[in-house]
């Protein structure tokens, strides 16, 4: 079974002692990460919203604390400002297709462990807006103009604040979802993966 790398607690407990992640009703500590070997966080949470709330989170995504900020980010300087531009209403959630489990990548037995089994991944399948449109990616990648547009946006800010970002160009394993995580593709984490 492989070993946990070092940088991974390094990076956490520095985002922990930074003192920027703050306990609040939209961010609570989670207590224990189930799965078998080199699985878990930690200190992760359970995140039920980003943007000071504004941004609901569902079902509520469970990540480590680096994987927090970066999230928030993403959603309240790129995710937000999108939807307003393209789509002409504000995005109410975001809805989760996956975050913390203990398994391979792609659900593909003998692949190496996903990020999502560190907490360090979060998959984005629809986005709500408040005049309640639901823009999902499987159906809008290829949809209308203001749909593409809005998505296109929401995967070049993703790949501004994340080492990975996969999207439906990646392959048959994302058609119908974001995928992001913080893994380190080179000794430097330095390499980025966006598609």
């Amino acid at each position: 079974m492989a070993e946990k790398e070092p940088w991974r607690d390094t990076s956490e407990r520095a985002c922990l002692e930074s003192g920027k992640l703050q306990q609040s009703a939209f961010l609570t500590p989670v207590s224990r990460l189930g799965g078998p070997g080199v699985c878990g966080a930690l200190s992760p949470f359970k995140m039920s919203a980003a943007d000071y709330g504004r941004v609901a989170l569902r079902p509520a995504a469970i990540l480590r604390c680096p994987m927090i900020g970066s999230v928030d980010d993403w959603v309240r300087s790129s995710i937000a400002p999108a939807a307003i531009q393209h789509l002409g209403s504000p995005v109410v959630e975001l809805q989760v297709a996956a975050s913390y489990a203990c398994r391979p990548r792609n659900h593909v037995d003998g692949a190496k462990l996903s990020e999502h089994g560190m907490a360090n991944a979060i998959d984005i399948s629809a986005f709500l807006l408040a005049d309640g449109r639901k823009i999902t990616v499987k159906r809008g990648w290829r949809g209308n103009f203001d749909e593409q547009a809005f998505l296109r946006a929401v995967r070049a800010g993703a790949c501004q604040r994340f080492a990975t970002v996969l999207s439906p160009d990646a392959d048959r394993h994302h058609h119908d979802h974001f995928h992001v995580d913080l893994a380190r593709h080179n000794s430097s984490g330095t390499y980025r993966v966006c598609r």
